[in-house]
């Protein structure tokens, strides 16, 4: 690690400081792997499972209805992780960036912006999480050294994101898997307590599923920010959908499993994990290593950023990022912070949409992605159409935005039934909508 550290990278295998610097094609299917294996195994995955179990607004589910909605909203949300990977390793242009040949150049701020807020709160709930965990496995150690020393170690991987993904194909996936797989060992050969988490139905299953997917699709706004060092788009795409999907998936069962030992309760998560002979071990693996999702949070926030100042240096913002999440984390009540952080998720979705339904109709135009990109608001139009479908199905449980949605529900006597899903639904409207609107833009240039 150390020799990883102080070695200095050559420009031909590391990300230039700037946007107008050279873009290394390094990552093979493996290193893409390796990273999205690493996104999909979380802490906040264990405790995640909770939303698939008991989704807001609709009933609990039964286990077995929350294990198909964790698989088919993980596999869902998954493939879409990966469609928004290749346009990165087509063009070798971050997220945001491709955004302006969706947007223009102008416009590109706005959903650069809510990406920039939301990659922040993620990342100090990253840190929060960390230092949760921690305190968990060592209640007598200082909280603001597990947060101080997280901190620290996910700005030092910033400075060198590509030595970051290689570093865990060769050492950190291993570890994390040897892990997981005896947690998961220890878990599901136990059998929970009778009547554990009730009975549950089946009524609430594609809120559920939309839980698993909306957390999945909190990456499609950062994922071409790494397959643009792809060798071939192919292996960003299938890393990105075969490598998160599993790795999701399995942690979200051992969240059930875990979750079915405490009676559902998701402040004791981690309680069954540690109670295993060997948990400790394998548990302090998982919490060194949730700083790989800190990690992307910081590194794709400076990245986005690039998009507003393209001038700026990526080490400078990475510093100043990862300082800001450090402090926000020992200073901030996250908690209260997660459900705006489910509502700006979930405009992403749409957004995937407008890109799909926009490709249909330009096909093998190139897209211009200079910094004079002419605007298309006809394609933000898209988006907000994909986006008021997206809440008036699943308003979610932020209190006052929340209310705004299901008041509008009432209004116009809206009753979404139990079987659509607000997400798939969101992407499709979102996707016609900018196909029809980029046809008539078309016709009208």
């Amino acid at each position: 690690m150390l020799k990883w550290l102080t070695t200095s990278p050559s420009v031909e295998d590391e990300v230039a400081p700037r946007l107008d610097g050279p873009v290394p094609r390094t990552l093979g299917l493996l290193d893409q792997g390796a990273f999205w294996v690493n996104l999909g195994v979380s802490l906040l995955g264990f405790a995640g499972a909770l939303a698939v179990l008991q989704p807001a607004g609709s009933p609990a589910l039964t286990i077995a209805a929350a294990v198909l909605a964790t698989v088919v909203g993980t596999v869902i949300g998954s493939a879409m992780v990966g469609l928004s990977a290749i346009p990165g390793a087509q063009t070798g242009a971050p997220a945001m960036v491709l955004l302006r040949g969706l947007f223009g150049a102008r416009l590109s701020s706005v959903p650069t912006a809510l990406n920039v807020v939301q990659l922040i709160g993620w990342g100090t709930f990253e840190l929060v999480v960390i230092a949760q965990a921690g305190l968990t496995a060592f209640p007598s150690t200082p909280r603001w050294a597990w947060v101080v020393g997280a901190g620290v170690l996910t700005t030092v991987l910033t400075l060198r994101p590509l030595g970051m993904l290689r570093l865990l194909r060769r050492v950190v996936t291993i570890a994390v898997a040897i892990s997981v797989a005896y947690l998961a060992w220890h878990l599901f050969r136990q059998s929970p307590p009778a009547g554990a988490l009730g009975q549950g139905s089946w009524a609430g299953f594609w809120r559920g599923a939309d839980a698993a997917i909306a957390v999945a699709v909190s990456w499609i706004p950062v994922a071409s920010d790494y397959s643009r060092h792809a060798r071939k788009t192919g292996a960003a795409f299938t890393a990105a959908t075969v490598g998160y999907a599993i790795a999701q998936i399995l942690t979200y069962l051992i969240g059930l499993a875990a979750l079915a030992m405490v009676a559902g309760d998701g402040d004791a998560v981690f309680a069954p994990m540690l109670a295993a002979p060997f948990g400790l071990i394998a548990f302090l693996v998982l919490v060194v290593r949730e700083t790989d999702q800190s990690f992307a949070n910081v590194y794709s926030t400076a990245v986005s950023v690039q998009n507003l100042a393209p001038r700026a240096d990526r080490r400078g913002l990475c510093l100043g990022i990862g300082a800001l999440v450090t402090v926000l984390a020992l200073l901030v009540d996250i908690n209260s912070y997660a459900g705006f952080l489910s509502v700006i998720g979930s405009v992403f979705v749409p957004l995937l949409g407008v890109g799909v339904g926009d490709a249909l109709v330009r096909r093998a135009l190139p897209a211009d992605l200079t910094v004079t990109a002419p605007s298309r608001p006809l394609m933000l139009l898209a988006w907000l159409i994909g986006l008021c479908v997206y809440q008036l199905l699943n308003p979610g449980g932020l209190a006052g935005w929340s209310d705004l949605w299901l008041g509008i529900q009432n209004g116009i006597g809206l009753v979404p039934p139990s079987w659509l899903s607000a997400s798939l639904t969101s992407f499709v409207c979102a996707a016609l909508a900018a196909a029809a609107l980029a046809t008539l833009e078309r016709k009208g240039s």
